[in-house]
């Protein structure tokens, strides 16, 4: 009988990937309560509805790309394919559109799905760490939300390149459409963007094919066409990121994956796992809640794909506090397990359960990168103490168990 295996496209998080994929969640999620955001989760299963009413059908996502299924009570679901849509269904359905009281700001982590070609970075099953920033219209929220992502970045020392486009609002944008919608009906495009023209025309502008970007070199720009709002938020948010030495290139072709987004759109993306690729992406997106039947509410968010940036990340090398405690006697055994459980009110604490010697337990302790080891055999039960060592500095003594 042959041995089961993952789904294509689906893999374990184990080993090395394992420290690198817990280390930036713990980091990017300090980085992001900072930024007075606080953590969300919500569920991996939701209606495809949802999807289809934010997302939007002429996104490939919704198209072509979603694990969607009738359940047993015949509801039409599917596995979330990014997280943005489950975290405006979340606002609008606990009324806090209608709460006041100023933004609500959230982030989480999690599985996404989309039923596409693994390869590089890219699997049919990944996990996402996401922000999202509802009521607050303030362009200073762009800002705030792109210099939160490009700290989390540094944090980690990946090496990026920022896009910057505004998608313009209700008011620019029917004009905008019509204007390209005339200028696409003249180009020779495959058969997604023959699609998109009637769908979402401004999707058209996010084609990877070759022949289509090069029919679009002269397409007219949504930069050209703002209104003067529109105009002017976007002309303070490339103030305020040069003020903050953050450079940027402008992109009048990002119009992101998303049919929801409006005004600011960006990605951050990297050269260093293969050809340049987005990293994390975001924008605006101030009519979704509205759309999800909430109240209108200004919003921006943000994902970064975790996987992609694995072989990216660098681990910082101040070491916290690892405390190793062992047995070498039987008879210490319970005092081991009661210490153990003390010390981690205060610090990290690994144990191995077995009674094993001096040697074998500092070994031990070594493999698993611990900074102090402490062990207790006859003789220390006997005189009410602890032998103690540092790993880092070598320095090692014998010390009472009070002291510890």
């Amino acid at each position: 009988m042959a041995n089961i295996q993952s789904l294509r496209g689906m893999k374990d998080i184990l080993n090395d990937d394992s420290e690198l994929f817990t280390y930036f969640i713990s980091n990017a999620s300090k980085i992001a309560s900072r930024y007075g955001f606080s953590y969300l989760e919500t569920p991996i299963l939701e209606e495809t509805a949802l999807f289809k009413r934010s997302v939007g059908e002429s996104s490939d996502i919704v198209g072509k790309e979603m694990y969607q299924f009738i359940d047993k009570g015949d509801n039409d679901v599917c596995l979330r394919p990014e997280g943005t849509a489950g975290v405006v269904r979340m606002f609008v359905q606990n009324k806090l559109d209608r709460a006041g009281g100023g933004a609500n700001r959230f982030f989480y982590h999690g599985p996404m799905f989309r039923y596409e070609r693994p390869q590089k970075g890219r699997l049919r099953e990944f996990h996402q760490f996401g922000c999202e920033s509802f009521g607050e219209s303030s362009v200073y929220e762009d800002a705030n939300i792109i210099l939160m992502i490009s700290e989390i970045l540094s944090f980690f020392g990946i090496e990026y390149e920022l896009q910057l486009n505004s998608l313009g609002c209700k008011e620019c944008m029917p004009s905008y459409k019509e204007n390209l919608v005339q200028h696409l009906e003249d180009l020779t495009l495959c058969t997604d963007c023959n699609r998109r023209i009637t769908t979402n025309p401004i999707r058209v502008l996010d084609c990877k094919n070759e022949t289509c970007q090069n029919e679009l070199k002269n397409a007219p720009k949504i930069t050209n066409s703002l209104c003067d709002v529109c105009n002017t938020d976007f002309e303070k948010l490339k103030e305020i990121l040069n003020n903050n030495n953050i450079s940027y290139e402008i992109d009048s072709n990002l119009v992101r994956g998303l049919d929801y987004y409006t005004k600011t759109a960006f990605e951050f993306v990297s050269t260093n796992i293969g050809a340049q690729s987005a990293i994390a992406g975001g924008g605006r997106y101030d009519r979704l809640v509205e759309f999800l039947g909430g109240k209108e509410t200004p919003a921006i968010g943000f994902a970064i794909g975790i996987e992609r940036l694995l072989e990216l990340i660098i681990i910082k090398q101040e070491q916290e506090e690892l405390m190793y405690i062992g047995s070498m006697s039987e008879d210490a055994s319970d005092l081991v397990f009661s210490l153990v459980n003390k010390k981690r009110k205060n610090i990290e604490v690994i144990t191995d359960y077995k009674v094993r010697n001096f040697n074998k337990h500092l070994k031990n302790a070594q493999k698993l990168n611990a900074t102090t080891v402490v062990l207790i055999g006859d003789n220390e039960l006997k005189d009410n103490t602890v032998w103690i060592k540092n790993l880092n500095t070598k320095e090692e003594k014998t010390i009472s168990i009070n002291d510890l």
